[in-house]
């Protein structure tokens, strides 16, 4: 990053990221490979009812959770093996000089978040996600949701997260990948956006930029902070990578 891209924005930036871990952060979904290796039988057909909409992200994950038989020491073995975007920490790094603060919102689950991102020294990255607890008999789990919001079918209210940050008269940036991501991407001032959020972006007509991993979102970022990439912009930014 030059010295031009810091000089260009005040010591604290009026952006702030809002940024899903799952698929986006992570290279893969956690909860998917926690029930594919330790979910009992069960969890596949709550995965369909969740896909065909007849029940809401929280009802499903809770209930898959509760499918889960695993010890504290297999649970964390297994997200050991899990990793991030290689140019995440890159990125926060340069959102940190820009003075842009960053928070990852996510619909997956808080443990696995803080003890992936541990491994990088990121673990104090503001986190909202739902809460995995131990439960009983032992090998049991439940989950929390203390970002949920009334209305809201998903175990953490994107769009709650997306209010708050506003609140404060921050512009909002989002960083997703999924359904997940759809309502609070209607909500934001820009998007960077990853596999079925771009199609939403564009069909909504949401001002976005598609990106590949955080590589990209490196090069995008100083030019949305400085004010040379916006809903105007934003076309021309998406055509040149086409090129």
């Amino acid at each position: 990053m030059v010295d031009s891209d810091i000089d260009a924005v005040s010591p604290m930036s009026p952006w702030t990221i809002l940024c899903d871990f799952d698929g986006t952060i992570a290279v893969e979904d956690v909860i998917d490979s926690l029930l594919d290796r330790y979910g009992r039988p069960g969890w596949e057909r709550l995965e369909r009812d969740w896909r065909a909409g007849r029940i809401g992200s929280r009802a499903c994950m809770s209930a898959q959770v509760a499918l889960l038989d695993m010890s504290r020491e297999e649970l964390d073995t297994h997200l050991s093996s899990l990793w991030i975007d290689h140019a995440f920490p890159a990125f926060v790094a340069k959102a940190r000089a820009l003075g842009v603060p960053i928070r990852v919102v996510s619909d997956g689950l808080d443990y696995a978040i803080q003890q992936i991102l541990g491994r990088y020294g990121l673990d104090n990255l503001p986190v909202a996600a739902n809460h995995l607890a131990p439960a009983t008999p032992p090998q049991r789990w439940q989950l929390g949701s203390p970002y949920q919001a009334a209305g809201c079918a998903s175990g953490t209210c994107k769009c709650a997260c997306v209010a708050q940050a506003r609140s404060g008269g921050a512009r909002t940036l989002l960083i997703g990948d999924g359904a997940s991501d759809f309502c609070a991407a209607n909500q934001v001032d820009f998007v960077f956006a990853k596999h079925r959020l771009i199609e939403h972006c564009r069909a909504a007509g949401i001002p976005y930029v598609p990106i590949t991993g955080f590589e990209d979102a490196l090069e995008f970022l100083p030019s949305l902070i400085a004010g040379r990439l916006d809903a105007e912009t934003a076309p021309a930014f998406t055509a040149a990578l086409a090129v």
